[in-house]
């Protein structure tokens, strides 16, 4: 009887599942196996929020095999040596993983699969996460896209509605013992704020799926004009589920057309469009982050290697808080700190806030999502930051500064999410708390501080510093 191993990373799902499908289908055993190993994570280990997650959607997995009978086999320690033992106690012949597309990892998997067949073993690595792998989306001239649009143009012509693939089972489920407890693993932070994550989320793939059921019935048909204001549910909230593999994108594309299908809308149904370039822009993260291995701690405009941030963290450590007397990037901040999210048009204001007002380095930024979101994704985040700070591909033009103020009289207008996160500010009537510091008296006695800068004064610094570079 063949036996293979398939090794899970962040592909925690049973459904739509090619590395594990592959395995039941070609093997008679099959054992599902974990290896926690913090040590392979070097400059971008995951983050305090990011822990929480993979904890409670490692319990989710098990939870899906013990239903079938089968057993998530976790480890500790360095991946190759516990995949080599492993194959020996349970006579596996073949390894199946599925792909991961960041420098680093696609480093340590090249090594580990040559390895592992220099051994003897047969390694099968196989997509999963992504509409497309990086690689498969070039120009004409077989070179990588720089510019959103016409790669986006070129991928929405590759994507036909496909149906996902079932949940996988095996014939046989190994059982070994020695599997270490999830709570062993160290996970789950001591902090008290990981209360806000489990109120807000359900991590796993039954959460994905339930929040996918929750998007297409009550804000897809409104999603173009929804996503952008904050005190709604109007996105699909779904990215923490793709970044740990709990659905895919092919399950998302299918369940949309699978609804415009049931109310008679076609391909240009509101909101189904608008949300598929938004996966979009996922997939051109990881295009970039590809093609440009170098740039989530280097900018992508090089001119940037000489643009004047300023170091100050008294002032990165208010904006961290929430407390820089700028209601709408405070209130983004809390829901940030407490829920371990951020609404998207919110994330670039404090973003466009701290790179431009505050003129703090874009990895300031980077850092801090990338310990406090549950969706903290290398190729998003570093592809977000730079958009935004104006140093990225296809970034936004540098003196595009997000006023807040504007930003949240628009898309705000009668600050309710400023109210949700701000409940200090939240007798005061929407225009004077769009802008408060118009009436200091109401600041003094509420206990909300002044704007740590001036909106105006820090926007023109942003700009003439820019102008030191622009010019080269």
């Amino acid at each position: 009887m063949s036996t293979a191993l398939v090794l899970f990373r962040r592909d925690l799902r049973l459904a739509d599942q090619p590395a594990l499908v592959a395995a039941c289908a070609a093997h008679a055993e099959v054992l599902p196996v974990y290896v926690h190993n913090p040590a392979e994570d070097t400059r971008w280990a995951p983050g305090a929020a990011s822990r929480w997650w993979l904890h409670h959607s490692l319990q989710a997995l098990q939870g899906g095999l013990d239903a079938q009978g089968g057993q998530l086999y976790v480890a500790r320690g360095d991946t190759l040596t516990t995949l080599r033992r492993l194959a020996t106690v349970c006579g596996a012949g073949t390894i199946y993983w599925s792909r991961r597309y960041e420098p680093a990892a696609i480093a340590q998997d090249s090594r580990m699969k040559a390895a592992l067949r220099a051994e003897g073993l047969a390694v099968e690595s196989h997509p999963g996460n992504l509409w497309r792998e990086p690689w498969q989306v070039a120009t004409a001239q077989n070179s990588p896209y720089r510019v959103f649009t016409p790669y986006w143009r070129k991928l929405r012509q590759q994507l036909l509605p496909e149906a996902p693939l079932p949940a996988a089972r095996a014939r046989a489920w190994v059982s070994l013992p020695g599997s270490v407890p999830l709570e062993e693993l160290g996970l789950l932070p001591t902090l008290p704020w990981a209360t806000g994550l489990a109120e807000a989320w359900r991590p796993g793939e039954p959460g994905a799926l339930e929040q996918l059921e929750l998007f297409v019935d009550d804000a897809l048909a409104d999603y173009a004009h929804g996503r952008d204001l904050p005190a709604r549910h109007g996105t699909s909230r779904l990215s923490p589920h793709l970044h740990f593999g709990e659905i895919t994108p092919r399950q998302i594309h299918d369940a949309l057309h699978r609804r415009a299908a049931t109310t008679g809308a076609d391909r240009d149904a509101p909101g189904l469009e608008p949300y598929l370039r938004e996966l979009g822009w996922r997939e051109f993260a990881h295009h970039l982050l590809y093609h440009f291995p170098h740039t989530p701690e280097a900018p992508f405009d090089r001119r940037f290697d000489r643009f004047d941030w300023r170091e100050d963290p008294a002032a990165l450590a208010l904006w961290q808080q929430g407390r820089t007397g700028v209601p709408l990037v405070d209130a983004g901040m809390r829901e940030l700190w407490h829920t371990g999210w951020m609404h998207n048009r919110v994330r670039m204001v404090v973003a466009s806030f701290l790179t431009k007002n505050l003129r703090q380095h874009w990895l300031h930024g980077a850092r801090w999502f990338w310990d406090t979101l549950v969706d903290a994704d290398l190729a998003n985040n570093t592809l977000g930051w730079q958009w935004t700070a104006g140093c990225g591909a296809d970034a936004a033009p540098f003196f595009r500064v997000f006023n807040p103020s504007a930003q949240a009289a628009r898309f705000d207008p009668q600050a309710t999410y400023l109210k949700r996160w701000l409940p200090e500010l939240a007798d005061l009537p929407a225009r004077l708390l769009h802008e408060p510091w118009h009436d200091p008296s109401a600041l003094a006695t509420r206990g909300y501080p002044a704007p740590m800068v001036d909106l105006a004064t820090s926007r023109e610094a942003a700009l003439a510093a820019w102008k030191g570079i622009a010019r080269t």
